[in-house]
């Protein structure tokens, strides 16, 4: 059997990572599946100069829901989003810490017009993306769909959270 420098087998080495592996990922994990399993999901439209898109969306509503995001996703599919909402218009800002896929970001204003969107955020990058103005709202969409669809500032979203701002 081969032994490396410290005199330990590449075996026992291997069993130690593996045995690390499988102590940590559940512990880390778990909480994570269950924060955005019990996510509500909701039904959004963007209106835009070529029509109406519904998408179905994930609410980050809480604190927990709001710091997992979409974090550690490897897709996201065309028709569906998470909606940030806040209680009230206020700065926000996002960035993508462990998130694998690059994400539009949509910046909605309390009346639901869209103030702007950050495109094609790169992954796992700490930068802050701010909204630059007070907004009720940040909607993650997959990254390019907002040019896909021709999504941009000034359009309008419905969802019921605008129209309790109105």
């Amino acid at each position: 059997m081969f032994q490396d420098a410290t005199g330990h087998t590449r075996r026992a080495a291997r069993r130690a990572a593996l045995l690390l592996f499988v102590m940590i990922v559940p512990a880390v994990c778990v909480p994570l599946i269950s924060v955005a399993a019990k996510m509500a999901q909701e039904s959004l439209v963007l209106v835009t100069s070529r029509g109406e898109h519904k998408l179905t969306v994930e609410m980050a509503v809480s604190s927990d829901e709001s710091s997992l995001g979409l974090m550690y996703r490897t897709e996201l599919a065309e028709d569906r989003g998470m909606l940030f909402p806040a209680d009230t218009p206020r700065h926000m800002s996002m960035w993508m810490k462990n998130t694998y896929i690059p994400l539009d970001m949509v910046f909605i204003k309390a009346d639901g017009i869209v103030h702007r969107i950050e495109a094609m955020t790169e992954p796992h990058s700490l930068r802050e993306i701010d909204s630059g103005v007070p907004v009720l709202a940040v909607l993650e969409i997959k990254g390019g769909l907002a040019a896909r669809i021709g999504l941009v500032a000034g359009d309008r979203v419905r969802h019921r959270i605008f129209n309790k701002a109105r």
